[in-house]
């Protein structure tokens, strides 16, 4: 039977530490120019901290998701966050750009605390809440994202690039105290005890960040060259490997046979899909708003109010969870999914346009928000459902890794087509902007539109198969 913990601080303290996730993923867009110039590189190779910390958390995030299921949750997230903490440390104090890009690595174990947080709320939170609250940890991450952005800009913009890093290193040794005081210690009794897939990591490994390597930089290499061409080839063979490996053996890495069940396999696809959606909105929105207004496009905002364009999706997420608890209580978590994606290509659609004016894209953003928070938190509410507990942490943190592969893809993407439509001096121009939208807006256009006929198939199936009733 499970034993549940009387502390009703723990779901706060569980949100706060999934909130780190946020504010140090937020250290990042906004920092590109500022990093360029205090290390006297250029933008390309400044993307860099961009690039490293994503295929340290793709890397990671696996990992500790399966370590999640596992006897020692306490002591797993403890470790991560100090890890993050002084990786944030090494970014502040960096005298050179090679710590520094150490420092950003060792800050993408952010992107493995949602997994570890929903484990332990799935173990330790009262049955009647569990669902809500894998849904607040959930949608945390965006909610905390629209205010990271801002917090981001505006400590960057008063003093320098630096702050903003000591900023997120106290945040995370803030977060080292409360999970320190609130979660329950000692191992977890109830969590089997199995052998690590040390093979299995370590294909996942080697595949998963070439992967992520060459769509990363795919854009700035080129496609054909013979890097990008030689990281997809070992990608895929890697993979094709790592596929066979984890099928054939008893505990391992990611239960692939999970995702097979048409939820989590619904929740997954729908992950790379919104993650590449979200991204462009987010990350083109950037671009547009301190643009300079001579482009045609550009708004001229300051770094110091950049940051708050971003805002409004985190009270647009924040709103939407909470009327997914009640809503999902009369109609099901499962149709949230397709409400999400339909919410999301209103906003993609909105943007692509009408965004030639501040509360264009400020409204764009709060609709992104919106269906943001309904599909995000139906995604891991579908999968803890469909899991074994003892698969929970693996089953979340493959879930959030797609959404990893989704955002990376909607980098190269966005990139991809602002770099084929550039100026005559590489800047964005108009009709690249305008492309990169359109697309972000059909990618959700296309996914709304299939789970919805998935979920009318399923409301069919349900009736025609339901007895029939005979009156005597």
């Amino acid at each position: 039977m499970k034993t549940v913990t009387p502390n009703k601080a723990l779901l706060p303290a569980l949100v706060f530490a999934a909130l780190a996730t946020a504010i140090v993923s937020s250290l990042g867009m906004l920092l590109v120019p500022s990093i360029s110039e205090q290390f006297n590189v250029d933008i390309a190779t400044a993307q860099w901290m961009l690039t490293v910390n994503l295929l340290a958390g793709a890397v990671a995030t696996p990992i500790l998701g399966r370590l999640s299921d596992g006897p020692h949750k306490k002591r797993l997230l403890l470790v991560s966050l100090s890890i993050m903490f002084i990786g944030s440390v090494l970014a502040a104090a960096a005298p050179n750009f090679s710590l520094f890009l150490t420092g950003r690595a060792l800050q993408g174990l952010s992107y493995g605390l949602v997994p570890i947080t929903i484990s332990i709320a799935r173990r330790y939170v009262e049955q009647n809440k569990v669902q809500p609250a894998i849904s607040s940890l959930s949608v945390t991450v965006s909610s905390g994202i629209g205010i990271g952005y801002p917090l981001t800009g505006i400590i960057a913009g008063l003093f320098d690039y630096s702050f903003a890093f000591w900023f997120g290193a106290a945040f995370v040794l803030a977060t080292i105290i409360v999970v320190w005081k609130v979660v329950p210690a000692g191992p977890d009794t109830q969590a089997a005890s199995r052998p690590f897939d040390y093979l299995g990591t370590t294909l996942l490994t080697f595949g998963l960040g070439s992967l992520l390597l060459a769509i990363s930089e795919g854009p700035k290499w080129g496609w054909g060259s013979l890097p990008i061409l030689v990281l997809l080839v070992f990608a895929v063979v890697i993979l094709t490997v790592w596929v066979l490996v984890e099928n054939k053996l008893d505990h391992p890495l990611i239960n692939l046979r999970t995702l097979k069940q048409g939820d989590v396999l619904l929740a997954n696809i729908s992950a790379i899909a919104l993650g590449a959606a979200l991204y462009i909105g987010m990350s083109v929105s950037s671009l547009v708003a301190q643009a300079e207004e001579s482009t045609g496009y550009g708004l001229s905002l300051p770094v110091l109010w950049a940051g708050f364009v971003i805002f409004p999706l985190s009270v647009g997420s924040f709103t939407a969870n909470r009327i997914v608890r009640i809503l999902a209580k009369k109609v099901g978590i499962q149709i949230m999914l397709p409400i999400g994606a339909i919410i999301m290509s209103l906003a993609g659609t909105l943007l692509w346009l009408l965004h030639s004016a501040l509360w264009e894209i400020l409204l764009s953003m709060l609709v992104f928000g919106l269906g943001m928070g309904a599909s995000y938190a139906a995604m891991p509410a579908l999968i803890a459902r469909s899991v074994a507990t003892q698969e929970l942490g693996s089953s979340v943190s493959f879930n959030q890794v797609l959404r990893t592969v989704g955002s990376s893809f909607g980098t190269a993407i966005s990139a991809a087509i602002i770099a084929t439509h550039a100026g005559l001096n590489g800047e964005a121009t108009a009709t690249g902007i305008n492309m990169t939208f359109m697309l972000g807006a059909l990618l959700c256009i296309a996914l709304g539109a299939a789970l919805l006929i998935h979920s009318a198939m399923r409301s069919s199936r349900k009736t025609y198969t339901a007895p029939l009733r005979v009156e005597s």
